[in-house]
């Protein structure tokens, strides 16, 4: 057997109990703490709609339920990182890259919006950073670009 078809203990799986990086573990409830505020948000919206007088209730219903399906993306997310799989990483990054479009248009309103599109931003530039440590691709057994040539 050449020393191609040898597997490289590094192309299996982060050994699951060994120690979990703290960085793993704060990106995993940065995108937690996101999919909660999904969630929340598309209660309000929904009983907003069910309770008050929306300009137009289907619509606020619509988005309410949007917001909720849509808090799927984080919360999978943050489950898979915390239990170091590396297929998390990446509906991870995605969350925190739509949610800086998202900060920006809170940022350009003229309202209580403000704060929540600062901490939105700082929140999801954080989680980047966190997700593109090598030591989180490590904890998560990913392997940066040239990793199987870089054996021998």
């Amino acid at each position: 057997m050449s020393s191609e078809q040898t597997p490289a203990p590094e192309a299996e799986a982060a050994d699951p109990a060994g120690p979990r990086p703290g960085r793993l573990t704060a990106a995993a409830a940065l995108a937690a703490l996101e999919g909660l505020a999904l969630v929340a948000g598309g209660v309000w919206m929904v009983v907003g709609s069910l309770t008050g007088r929306p300009d137009d209730r289907t619509q606020a219903l619509t988005g309410g339920v949007t917001l909720i399906v849509l808090a799927l993306l984080p919360l999978l997310a943050a489950r898979g990182l915390l239990a170091r799989r590396g297929w998390s990483r990446g509906p991870a990054v995605i969350t925190q890259v739509l949610a800086l479009p998202v900060a920006y248009n809170l940022l350009q309103a003229d309202s209580v919006a403000i704060p929540a599109g600062i901490v939105l931003g700082v929140v999801a530039v954080t989680a980047l950073v966190l997700l593109v440590n090598p030591a989180t691709a490590r904890a998560l057994g990913i392997r940066g670009p040239g990793g199987a040539e870089k054996q021998g």
